[in-house]
Parts: structure tokens; sequence; C-alpha cells
């Protein structure tokens, strides 16, 4: 029996995308589940997966626009069964007795499959984040950045004991090309259009300030090995800011609206998106009713969604209805930015890096972990009055947390 692949329906405004890549090759065994492609479209990047176990035919190539519904390959069913047994029984015996690991499972994922080999990290001995516990390519990524408790010895993994092969050259570099050229991607051109269209349509102004970090630092350092324990989850500074813009969203209201053609829209519900850089260009998803949250929900959100926009998981649902953005341009060493807005959102606080500076305390200098802050705003909504408090109030919050506990 003959199954047909179909590009899924991804949401009402998705009409077409670009199949990226294919993670199998025409004549391979696929089991069920297994990803079988990436489809790119001008909003999210989606996984494909096998509906059944067979023998797949690819129907197109590699970097062809598909429609929704489209056929893209089929699936013989019940041709693994079929495949012929041409190993020596002494081989087959041995492979019964090795039980596979997730990193050879078929249902990882091939980015998965490929960390574990480079990295020598078994996808066993990781938690994983994604649906019904299965180890993601965030979660692999993240194991490499800690204590090598997960790492395979050499007599594990022997691909590990072996040098790493010299990556090969590209084209460009073996031709002795100084450039080279290929089409944007849906996304990267959907992104590239969003920014443009936000600084053509708003009045764009930023306003900057600087928040001493001190306060929210002793917290985490005396909490977060308790907060780990209880939750599972590491107290990091993006919970401590959104509850800042949250209480500041409630001082000044008028941050929290956007325009809608002729009519100003006020919300009065705290969805906050969080850019995330990820491999095919940045994405906002959105955790949704950050004022009725706790610290330990907001960090967890934040962990679940920026690993599905990184490993291509995202949904549209994810993305949509953020009234506010946070973008922490800080982990990347950034000093100073201003931000460009969200549309149709009316304002992004951007985040910068931590450096100990110089500054004046009480009538001395003293040394204090400092951050530079920029509230990017439409100027059309917002004065630069209730930009300024708005600014300020985020500020109080941070260097006095406990301002969010009683409301002040």
């Amino acid at each position: 029996m003959s199954l047909e692949v179909k590009i899924p329906a991804l949401g009402e405004s998705i009409n077409s995308g670009v199949l990226a890549k294919w993670h199998v090759k025409d004549g391979d065994v696929v089991s069920k589940d297994q990803p079988l492609f990436e489809l790119e479209t001008d909003k999210i990047t989606s996984e494909g997966v096998a509906e059944a176990a067979g023998k797949i035919s690819l129907k197109v190539t590699e970097g062809t626009e598909v429609k929704i519904g489209e056929v893209v390959a089929t699936i013989e069913e019940g041709a693994a069964a079929e495949k012929p047994d041409t190993e020596k029984p002494s081989e087959n015996k041995a492979k019964e007795e090795k039980p596979a690991t997730k990193a050879e499972s078929a249902t990882q994922s091939p980015a998965v499959r490929r960390l574990a080999e480079e990295t020598g990290i078994d996808p066993e001995k990781v938690k994983g984040t994604g649906k019904d516990g299965r180890v993601t390519k965030g979660d692999m990524l993240s194991a490499a950045d800690k204590p090598a408790e997960t790492k395979s010895s050499p007599a594990e993994n022997p691909k590990e004991a072996k040098p790493a092969a010299t990556p090969a050259p590209t084209k460009s570099v073996a031709t002795g090309e100084r450039q080279t050229r290929k089409k944007l991607t849906p996304l990267r051109a959907k992104i590239a259009q969003r920014l443009v269209q936000a600084q053509h349509e708003a009045a764009m102004l930023t306003t900057f300030n600087e928040v001493d970090m001190s306060a929210v630092m002793a917290l985490r350092k005396k909490y977060q090995d308790d907060f780990v324990k209880k939750h599972g989850v590491k107290l990091g500074f993006m919970s401590f800011f959104t509850k800042a813009v949250v209480n500041a969203l409630q001082e000044v209201p008028g941050i929290n609206a956007q325009i809608d053609g002729d009519h100003l829209v006020q919300n009065h519900y705290y969805d906050i998106g969080m850019a995330v850089s990820t491999p095919k260009g940045l994405m906002v998803p959105v955790i949704r009713d950050c004022d009725q949250l706790g610290m330990a929900d907001i960090e967890k959100s934040i962990a679940a969604v920026a690993g599905r926009a990184r490993d291509g998981k995202i949904t549209l649902a994810d993305l949509e209805g953020g009234v506010f953005t946070i973008t922490n341009g800080g982990i990347f060493g950034s000093m100073l930015s201003t931000p460009i807005l969200n549309a149709p959102q009316s304002a992004i606080l951007g985040l910068h890096a931590i450096n100990e500076r110089p500054v004046a305390v009480d009538g001395q200098v003293v040394i204090r972990p400092m951050m530079y802050l920029a509230l990017s705003y439409d100027h059309r909504i917002v004065d630069g009055r209730e930009a300024v408090t708005f600014l300020v109030k985020v500020k109080q919050a941070i260097e006095d947390p406990a301002r969010l506990l009683i409301g002040a």
C-alpha cells in the first residue's frame, strides 16, 4: 500500500513554503514518526514526519516551492519487512544483543544524531524538553556546555575516540570565488520586509537609561540552588525583567496599546514576546498572561518556546498576540543598541551586557554591575513622558525587586 506524504496545513495565512531540506534519501526505509523534511515559510520553519513505516520515494527536490497539501513523496508500506537480509547470522545476533541508543533511534532528528556523533554526548543521558520527552537539538547544545557527565567514553563511542575529520572546504574556497549567491529564504525575506515596514510606518524613537543589577544578582546567587531543586529550572534575568515590564505596563497603560487603522486599541492583557535568535532568523515567541505567572512559570515558558524556535518546532500560535517585546542583545556582548519595533506593538525593550563600571552612590564612587536599557517606542501613540516613566519603573523594579512583591 502506497501512502502519500503531503505538505501539512500550518495556518490559515500560510499557503506555500520552500522544502528546504530532506532528512532522508530516495529509496530509504523510514520508520513511523521519523523526521522527513524541513519546510520553510515566511513565518515559521516546520518539520514533516512519516505517518507510516516503509520505503520512501521522493517527488520534489530541495529548494522547491511547494503548496499546502502538495504530495512531495510516497511511502510504500511494508517495504521495511521485505528488505532482504544480506548480513551474516553472527552480525545479526550481535546487533540484536546491542540495545539501540536514542542517538541511533529513527525517531530522533538528524540534528540530534549528528550532535551525538560530533560531541560524544549520549542522548539517553540528556533530559528531553520536546514532545513526549524527546531530546531536541537545543537539549544537546545545552548538554555540550555543561560538565561532560553525559559524554560517552571512547569504549562506548568509537567515533569519539577518532580525531575529528577536517571539514571539506566550501565550493567558494575551493574554486577561489570571492562571493556566493543564494536566494533569501521565505522567513528571512519576511523579516526584512517587516523591519523596513516598521521603520516606514511608525514614528520610532528610543530613550535610554541604566540599571544597577546588584540586587537581582544577589537574589539569584542566594536562592539559585533552592530554586533549581524546587522547579527544575534556573532563575534567570529574563523573569525579573518580564515581571518588571508587566508592572510598568500596568503603571503606564499607554505603552500597552497599538494603532489599528484609525482606531487606538488599548490592551488589557500581558502577553510578552521574547526575541530569540535562531539559525533561520529572528523569531519572537510569546509568553501568555505574564501577570498571572510566577517566576518559575516564566522561566519554564521561556525555555520551552526558545527551544522550539531554535529546533524549528515553533507554531503560529506561539508567535501571535504579543503586546510588548523584550530583546536581549547582551547575551552576544552588545553594550548599547536601538531595537526596532515589533509591529503592531508600540514599544520594545532592549537589554544589554552587564559590565562593572564606577558609579556614584551616596557621594561615593563604587564599582557596580551596570546594564544599559533601551526603550524604542511609537511616538504616534506614546509621548516622551510616558516612555521615560515606563523605563524608570522598570529600573526601579530591577534595582529594588521587593517592589514587584508589594506592587510599588
